[in-house]
């Protein structure tokens, strides 16, 4: 009976053991997630303000001629998939996948290597891919910016949406180049 209880006490320290390192590692990933809600909504506001201050320009000088700015017929539709380059992050991935795969005749082109590798997999168009690091700046995200302007006359964006930790939906949002 000892060795039996013996046994039972060191499976107990091994349990609050891996507990420990559990609460641990869910201290990290949470400031680490702060840090990055912090760091979107900085980048947010800006971006919302830049769009403001096109459109009162674009209002505002009549006769511009630009080639973004110019109105076309659709030609090709482009989806642009944007997923994270890990898995362990729970269904964040998987609806985003599931959202894309119910989209018919459009082209992809993949942010995050999980995406691309499920495009690739279904047997989709996959027209480019781009890796995805921790802290992108302007000239990593330029040459996908310039591929897409390119390529596409209209696209959808599939991404993570701003939500609660535990509601996980992805958000389409149509862009269209007039």
């Amino acid at each position: 009976m000892p060795k039996g209880l013996r046994e039972i006490r060191n499976r107990i320290k091994s349990v609050k053991s891996t507990a420990q390192i559990t609460r641990a590692m869910q201290l990290v990933a949470s400031s680490k997630m702060k840090r990055a809600q912090d760091a979107a909504q900085g980048s947010r506001v800006y971006a919302e303000l830049l769009g403001e201050i096109l459109d009162t320009a674009i209002s505002k000088v009549g006769e511009f001629s630009h080639p973004l700015l110019t109105k076309r017929t659709v030609k090709t539709r482009g989806i642009i998939l944007v997923t994270a380059d890990k898995g362990l992050c729970g269904p964040l991935n998987g609806n985003l996948i599931r959202q894309a795969a119910e989209i018919k005749n459009a082209s992809f082109v993949c942010v995050g290597r999980k995406g691309a590798q499920a495009i690739a997999r279904s047997g989709r168009t996959l027209l480019a891919d781009f890796p995805v690091s921790d802290r992108a700046n302007f000239s990593e995200v330029r040459p996908a910016a310039e591929f897409l302007l390119k390529a596409f006359s209209e696209g959808n964006v599939i991404m993570n949406g701003d939500y609660a930790l535990v509601d996980v939906d992805g958000s389409k949002q149509l862009y269209k180049r007039e």
